[in-house]
Formats: C-alpha cells, sequence, structure tokens
C-alpha cells in the first residue's frame, strides 16, 4: 500500500476510545458551531453594511442641504447687489429731479419771451437731459386731469369742490409730475384731487 491510503484509512478508523458515532457527533457539533460562527459574521457584517449606508445616506443630505443653501445664498447676494446698484441710481436720479422740474419752468418762462433762439438752446439741453435720464431707466407716471385718484401711485396735496360731479374722486390738477425709476416709483405725482 501506498502512503496516501494508509493515511486514509487512518482517518476513516475511529480513535481510541471514540466511536463511530461520537466522531460523528463531534463533527456535526463543529460544523453547527462553524455555520452559526459564520452566521453571526454574515450579520455583523451586513449590519455594518447598513450602518455604513444609513452614514453615506445622511452624509449625502447633509451635503445637498448644504448645495441648497449655498445656491440660496447666491441667489439672495445677487438679488441684494442688483437692488443696491437700483437704489444707488435711485438717489441720484432722485437728485436730479428738480433740475427736470427747473427746466421745465425756464421753457415756460422763455417761450413768453421774444428770444427764440435761446429757448431753442434751452429745449436742446432739457432734452438731451430727459432722454439721458430715460435712458438710465427713468421714466413718467402718466397723470392727467380727469384720472381717478389711486392713493397707492398719487400724492394728494389739497382736495378742492368738484366742478360737477363727474370730478369727484377724480384728479383735478397735476401740481408735480411723478416719476419711477424701473418698477419703482421713485416720486409720486402730487395731484389736486376733487371733492
Amino acid at each position: 500500500m501506498s502512503n496516501k491510503s494508509k493515511v486514509e484509512e487512518m482517518e476513516d478508523e475511529p480513535k481510541k476510545g471514540q466511536t463511530e458515532e461520537s466522531t460523528e457527533l463531534n463533527d456535526e457539533h463543529i460544523e453547527t458551531e462553524t455555520t452559526e460562527e459564520i452566521q453571526e459574521e454574515i450579520q455583523e457584517e451586513i449590519s455594518e453594511e447598513e450602518k455604513l449606508r444609513e452614514d453615506l445616506a445622511k452624509e449625502k443630505e447633509k451635503f445637498l442641504r448644504l448645495f441648497a443653501e449655498f445656491e440660496n445664498y447666491k441667489r439672495r447676494t445677487s438679488k441684494e447687489r442688483m437692488d443696491l446698484f437700483k437704489t444707488a441710481g435711485q438717489e441720484v436720479m432722485v437728485a436730479l429731479l428738480p433740475i427736470l422740474d427747473d427746466f421745465e419752468r425756464a421753457l415756460k418762462e422763455l417761450s413768453k419771451s421774444e428770444d427764440r433762439e435761446m429757448f431753442k438752446g434751452v429745449e436742446l439741453i432739457s432734452n438731451k437731459f430727459k432722454e439721458t435720464l430715460k435712458n438710465k431707466g427713468l421714466e413718467q407716471v402718466e397723470v392727467k386731469a380727469g384720472d381717478t385718484f389711486d392713493a397707492e401711485v398719487h400724492d394728494a396735496i389739497t382736495q378742492i369742490p368738484a366742478p360737477d360731479k363727474k370730478m369727484k374722486g377724480k384728479i383735478i390738477d397735476v401740481v408735480e409730475k411723478g416719476f419711477k425709476l424701473g418698477d419703482r416709483i421713485i416720486r409720486h405725482p402730487k395731484v389736486v384731487v376733487g371733492n
């Protein structure tokens, strides 16, 4: 016999003091313990894997929230910058409105004089000034006598008895023109309202 077959026979033969049944029981016990240990290890690995998945999900959620917050911050600061530029322009426009009023008064008085060349010169400067302001976003609030008074748009400086019933609650006269810059009214038109 070869060495291999002797070893196989020895493994097949029961050890001293052991019967075949006890050997089988030992093998089954070892297999059961090994199976239980493997199952426990698998459960531990699964629970670790689940824990890692949960941690990953939490980190993803945290990242998405942080990203959304940052996007909101960018939008908000961009809007604030645009508003700042608009309001900076608004202050300059409001400061220039009295000059625009003075040009209109000067043109009204110069139209009464006989010097047409002076009138044309001042009118030219006035038109250029108005056009420049218009290009920067300044618009006149359109108001005329007979329009309905709106407290959000118009500034009533006085009320007078209406000349007829149709003019009650309507604008009788426009004392000072109103202007808006973009969508925002920067000077409300001053009006006289019929009572």
